[in-house]
């Protein structure tokens, strides 16, 4: 987006999950955030108001549906049905965390698919598209009937990896058995073997476990560099008990990668009392400054965000993005 004429009918909104991000995504863009006011009334609902004209306008809006879940979620509806009602020719949502992901198939009686049902809200409001990074599941892009641009953190953490030197004898390890395909995917920007934790567990979702277990790592990592790969690192439980178990088998040094810092709770202090040398997570969930802690690593996702709005708006190809970044001179 070089061109002013080109620019001129792009309009970047900012809902209030990451302000910082979308600030920085405006900045990649070249195209400054322009100006809402989400308010609330005295009861909790929320208002939007649109103070410039969005008619025939390509829209974006950024929100990831962090904490607090459920009012970020409202308000990215209600900001796109204002939008609609104020007649812009196409609305993008640009959703860097995608929640309500974690339930994305009936594994039970009587559950609901949430994935699902964030999805139907969405195509319901009547959105053009959606930009997401590292969902839980691949197939959630299949709920939908509009285009879904499913990027991947994987090329940065793969940098951040090189420029630090962790990929010296280095095994990528899999928490789990359902975490597989996405290391296996990581360790071929690097070149590396994969392991997996014998993770077993009582409960289905992280945020609620009663009881896990680990005594069993699948491949080698002993006198390795061991790097955990995960999308989420919610309460901190899973990443931990695998950061014990590697350490029981003879790992030598242990990260841990994470594009979604959702860090409920008392996560932060888990990690830090856990064998983990160092936490590398992305900016797609915004880290309040409390659960800072000595070993995260936050890398921004904004080039990554702002490269693929340019690419959408100028009818490009965005396959470049799933791509090693080049190396340094």
């Amino acid at each position: 987006m070089n061109a002013t004429d080109k620019i001129a009918n792009v309009r970047l909104f900012s809902l209030n999950s990451n302000p910082q991000l979308a600030s920085k995504i405006a900045d990649g863009v070249g195209v400054p955030l322009s100006k809402a006011k989400i308010s609330h009334f005295a009861d909790g609902e929320i208002s939007v108001e649109i103070e410039e004209s969005v008619r025939g306008c390509e829209v974006y809006v950024i929100q990831s549906i962090s904490d607090p879940v459920n009012t970020n979620l409202m308000e990215l509806l209600i900001m796109v049905d204002a939008l609609r009602r104020a007649s812009a020719a196409s609305i993008c949502v640009v959703m860097p965390y995608y929640g309500y992901a974690r339930q994305d198939r009936k594994a039970r009686s009587r559950e609901p698919i949430t994935a699902k049902l964030v999805a139907d809200l969405l195509e319901m409001d009547k959105i053009s598209r959606l930009v997401t990074i590292d969902l839980h599941a691949a197939q959630v892009q299949g709920f939908f009937d509009i285009p879904v641009d499913h990027l991947i953190a994987a090329p940065l953490f793969a940098k951040y990896v090189k420029d630090k030197h962790l990929d010296e004898n280095v095994v990528l390890v899999a928490p789990d058995h359902a975490g597989v395909t996405m290391t296996r995917r990581f360790a071929e920007f690097i070149n590396a073997p994969i392991a997996i934790v014998d993770n077993r567990e009582d409960v289905k979702h992280e945020a609620s476990l009663t009881k896990i277990s680990a005594d069993f790592v699948i491949g080698d990592v002993k006198g390795k560099n061991a790097i955990i790969i995960d999308d989420i690192v919610d309460t901190g439980r899973r990443m931990a008990m695998s950061a014990e178990v590697l350490k029981k088998f003879g790992a030598k040094n242990i990260y841990g990668i994470a594009t979604h810092p959702v860090l409920s709770g008392n996560a932060p202090e888990i990690l830090e009392h856990s064998p983990i040398k160092e936490l590398i997570v992305s900016n797609s969930i915004a880290v309040p400054e409390q659960k800072h802690i000595d070993k995260l690593t936050i890398i921004s996702v904004a080039n990554l965000l702002a490269a693929a709005l340019m690419r959408i708006h100028q009818h490009q190809s965005i396959d470049s993005l799933f791509q090693p970044l080049p190396e340094k001179d």
